[in-house]
């Protein structure tokens, strides 16, 4: 029996693949079909899983009124030609993980996934999800000798996006008047900026007391922790795939959105050879450029403490790599 379902092939070209048809990739999928951005390929090795998505996907179009084409599959050859290739597949955190719990399952996953994926879509730009999300950027771009610009972590987009509604909620304001900035590592020394979050242009800091924003920053760099707390079986997955949604949105339209995601520094922030979240304008070829804020000395300090987290996790993650025989 062949292990893909294909369906008519519609008159739209450009294609995302989803490795990973758990519940962010799924979800990523939907998001995208419904935005009407691109063709879906979710690739999943649990024979059958990624099928059962797709078809399920495919009947709700008939009721969204898409005409998308959504593919699953267990074979890489059917993602070939993708303009985006997203990584969503790993192993999730359970209570009382820490992300840099699963670098040695997940170093594993990924450089394999991601090896697999390019030899099929070499001109692709890729972004990863999975946790550690700065480590795995990092492995991603080490396995596979692409240029920087073109591979990215997800995370600033979540992150900021947490922050924004925890501000949101506390002000009892419209999220859309909205606006937050989150740098640094995906994980507890996250760097949320006060100074950088505003209500329509007014920063938070004239809204609200320090010490209010300091238990919204704390929550914000525990927002993923309590959500796995409140499950119990899993992690995050809608607010995850909306974030997804957003970069693949403003790289196949080429819209140069300045989003905060995990991309290459070479001295930006006094940082280099790492993958850490900052603000970058996304466009068709990728990360276009950095942007470099001005921050205090105790930001730029919580900064650098992220960097060094995360070069600790790639010399882990390396390690990996050698006695697989992966690097």
């Amino acid at each position: 029996m062949d292990s893909t379902l294909f369906f008519p092939p519609s008159c739209h070209s450009t294609r995302v693949s989803i490795i990973g048809a758990g519940k962010v990739g799924s979800t990523l999928a939907q998001r995208i079909a419904e935005a009407n951005l691109a063709n879906v390929v979710l690739l999943d090795v649990v024979e059958g899983l990624p099928q059962g998505v797709a078809l399920d996907l495919m009947q709700a179009g008939a009721v969204e009124c898409h005409d998308r084409e959504i593919i699953g599959t267990n074979d890489y050859a059917d993602t070939a030609g993708s303009d985006v290739v997203v990584i969503t597949a790993g192993r999730p955190r359970t209570p009382g993980m820490e992300r840099s719990d699963l670098i040695a399952i997940n170093t594993k996953i990924v450089a394999t996934a991601i090896k697999q994926a390019i030899a099929y879509s070499p001109d692709a730009t890729l972004i990863i999800v999975t946790n550690p999300l700065d480590v795995m950027t990092y492995i991603a771009w080490q396995v596979t000798q692409l240029p920087s610009f073109r591979i990215m972590g997800m995370a600033g987009v979540l992150d900021s996006a947490r922050f924004q509604t925890f501000i949101a909620m506390e002000l009892n304001v419209s999220v859309a008047d909205v606006h937050a900035t989150v740098l640094g590592s995906h994980g507890d020394l996250m760097v949320p900026l006060p100074r950088y979050s505003t209500v329509n242009g007014i920063p938070i800091t004239e809204l609200m007391p320090s010490e209010t924003i300091d238990r919204l920053v704390k929550r914000t760099r525990h927002g993923g922790a309590e959500i796995v707390g409140l499950l119990k079986t899993g992690g995050a997955y809608y607010a995850p795939a909306s974030s997804i949604r957003i970069m693949v949105e403003s790289i196949l339209l080429n819209r140069s959105r300045l989003l905060p995601v995990s991309a290459y520094l070479q001295g930006e922030y006094g940082l280099k050879d790492i993958f850490l979240g900052v603000p970058c304008w996304l466009g068709c070829r990728g990360v276009e450029r950095v942007l470099e804020l001005n921050l205090t000395p105790s930001e730029r300090a919580a900064v650098a403490e992220c960097g060094e987290s995360v070069r600790q996790g790639i010399t882990e993650a390396d390690q990996v790599l050698v006695s697989l025989s992966l690097l």
